[in-house]
């Protein structure tokens, strides 16, 4: 063989190695368009759960406010019933 068909022997056998490394990557890994679709939709779907849990946050932040705010009517309607009774007690 000469120089030149030993040195394109060897190109032609490391491109085969380097095809098989290549394919033995993707195997492992997976297409890079599906991973890259995948990811696309984890962020997504990350993005929409965070503004979701800060709505839920919002509204549970108003449902505390008037839950305190029912307790404290709550609370003076039983002071007035008592004060109400008292006073009809003492007739």
């Amino acid at each position: 063989m000469s120089s030149l068909q030993d040195a394109t022997a060897k190109l032609d056998a490391a491109l085969r190695r380097l095809e098989a490394a290549i394919e033995t990557v993707y195997d492992q890994a997976g297409d890079p368009t599906v991973i890259r679709r995948e990811i696309e939709a984890l962020t997504n779907d990350r993005g929409r759960l965070a503004e979701e849990l800060d709505a839920s946050l919002a509204r549970e932040s108003e449902l505390q406010t008037l839950a305190d705010e029912a307790s404290a009517a709550l609370g003076s309607a039983i002071e007035e019933v008592k004060a109400a009774l008292k006073r009809t007690e003492q007739v």
